[in-house]
């Protein structure tokens, strides 16, 4: 590191130290967590993208109430099917694909995440596998996340040009900790993040479940010890993080949910809307799912491995998707999704 470099990061610590940001920026808030959201004023002047298949007055209320809504029934069956082929694909001849995946068992530590050459297909079919950016291979795995119904929804809440930050593609549960996104999914605002988590099957209550506290997404923030992102600067783990929000929430009578969401629904959260896997208690009951994250391009305007780079760009419903510097040629490999249409 440069004599420059040293320097800005001893600036920015000391910044951090100092003068810790210990909520969102007020002025950069979507307009509907902001305190004079009026939605019904909203919704006589909002024109959405497609048809809408759900209330959308109602689930904006919801949203800004709960931290989260469910689009029940949205998803058609075939888009599923097709999305999934490809990860059975990817999972089959892991050798001949580009792409990061993680494995959360003791056996392949200390390196838990590689390049998914290096697993073997049988690893892949373990248990705590993450399957990480599969959208960049997948067209389905593209017209998955950017469904109209999706699309509606974040258009409205962020009303501004949406982007996809990244994807995880889960067989199993993760029994995650408690954790909210804006802390380690981050962008140049961090409030302007939101989730979507799409059931490839219908959720059962021992397959480790996601569950979520309702309303926690207008809790106060979490100090990492630095401000409320987590970074190599920070004093304080996510253990610490985890215990915070289970406390808090039981404090202030948070009412904790667990989601057993059908296949065909989706699931978006705020994000800051606290949440984790729940424990697996049949360890042959798969969770196979789809977790995408969106933000802006205001506050993302660059693939987030390639800092300050200006990115490709693909469209799909008219939100932008950066092409992964990362996989050259194989972006898009997987083409079975091409003969999907918006129905």
């Amino acid at each position: 590191m440069g004599l420059l470099s040293t320097l800005k990061q001893k600036a920015i610590a000391t910044k951090e130290q100092l003068f810790p940001q210990t909520e969102f920026d007020e002025e950069t808030l979507p307009w509907i967590d902001r305190a004079d959201a009026n939605v019904d004023e909203f919704i006589k002047k909002y024109k959405p993208k497609f048809e809408v298949s759900y209330n959308l007055a109602e689930k904006l209320k919801f949203w800004q109430k709960n931290g989260y809504v469910i689009l029940e029934q949205s998803i058609q069956s075939e888009l599923l099917d097709l999305f999934w082929a490809d990860v059975e694909e990817l999972v089959e001849h892991p050798q001949k694909y580009k792409m990061w995946a993680r494995i959360d068992l003791p056996k392949f530590d200390p390196v838990r995440e590689r390049h998914i050459e290096e697993f073997t297909k049988d690893d892949l079919k373990e248990k705590y596998v993450k399957l990480n950016d599969f959208h960049n291979l997948s067209v389905a795995g593209k017209k998955l996340m950017t469904h109209p119904a999706i699309v509606n929804f974040l258009d409205a809440v962020f009303q501004q040009k949406t982007v996809v930050m990244q994807s995880l593609t889960f067989m199993y549960g993760s029994q995650q900790p408690t954790h909210q996104d804006f802390p380690w999914v981050t962008a140049k605002i961090p409030s302007h993040l939101a989730a979507a988590w799409i059931p490839l099957e219908d959720i059962k209550i021992d397959s480790g479940p996601l569950y979520y506290y309702i309303g926690s997404h207008k809790m106060p923030k979490f100090n990492f010890g630095n401000g409320i992102l987590y970074n190599n600067r920070s004093t304080r783990t996510a253990l610490e993080f985890a215990d915070y929000l289970d406390t808090k929430c039981a404090d202030l009578k948070l009412p904790k949910d667990t989601l057993l969401i059908k296949r065909g629904d989706v699931l978006i959260w705020h994000a800051a809307l606290a949440h984790g896997g729940g424990i697996i208690t049949n360890p042959d009951q798969t969770r196979k799912s789809y977790v995408c994250h969106y933000t802006t391009e205001e506050a993302l305007p660059f693939h987030r491995h390639r800092f300050g780079q200006p990115p490709v760009t693909e469209h799909y419903n008219g939100v932008g998707i950066y092409q992964n510097p990362d996989f050259g040629v194989q972006e898009n490999i997987l083409k079975a999704g091409e003969k999907w249409e918006n129905k």
